[in-house]
Order: C-alpha cells, then structure tokens, then sequence
C-alpha cells in the first residue's frame, strides 16, 4: 500500500468523489483509509448514566485505498507513486510533478 498517514489524498470514487483530505489512519492488511472529511456516518450511543439522554456522533468510516489517490498540490490532480532513492535511502515521490512525499 503506497497511501501512509498524513498524506494529502483525493477521492476518485464513490459518493465523495472529489474532496480531498489528509489520511488520519492506515490499515495496511485491510487495504483501507480513514480520511479527514470523508464517509462519515453517524453512530448513536444509548443513554448511561452519565449521559442520560444519549446522543448522535459523527465519525469518519474506513474507506478502501483503492478509492483515493495521492494529491499533487503543484498539478491539483490525482497522481501515482514512484520511488527513488536519494542518498541511499527509499523515497516516494509523485509522478506528475515529481516532488518528493517522505
């Protein structure tokens, strides 16, 4: 999986398709994203003690990695991931305007 947290992603399918957002989690073994501002679903919590009335809360749902693609700020498109290595060290860096992202 190219995609790391704290990437700047673009949807490229689904329902928000288009919003860009920075991943805030990756599962690795289950090819998914959590993405800032993307798919988020309302859970509701019953009443505690606490909280006697309960409540609705928003939270961003897992989406999968092939959904979204890394942003390139400089192109404002979606982009792919190459890499490279500089100084003897591994780097991903973008196709399109070929900036490095590590």
């Amino acid at each position: 999986m190219k995609i790391k947290k704290g990437d700047k992603v673009i949807v490229i399918a689904g329902a928000d398709k288009g919003k860009v957002g920075v991943v805030q989690r990756a599962f690795p073994k289950l090819n998914r994203v959590v993405v800032d501002g993307v798919n988020t679903v309302i859970k509701h919590r019953k009443p505690k003690q606490n909280n006697a009335e309960g409540s609705r809360v928003e939270m961003y749902a897992p989406i999968d990695v092939s959904n979204v693609a890394i942003y390139d700020a400089k192109a404002k498109k979606a982009t792919r991931v190459s890499y490279q290595f500089v100084d003897g060290k591994k780097v991903r860096v973008t196709k399109k305007s070929n900036t490095k992202l590590d």
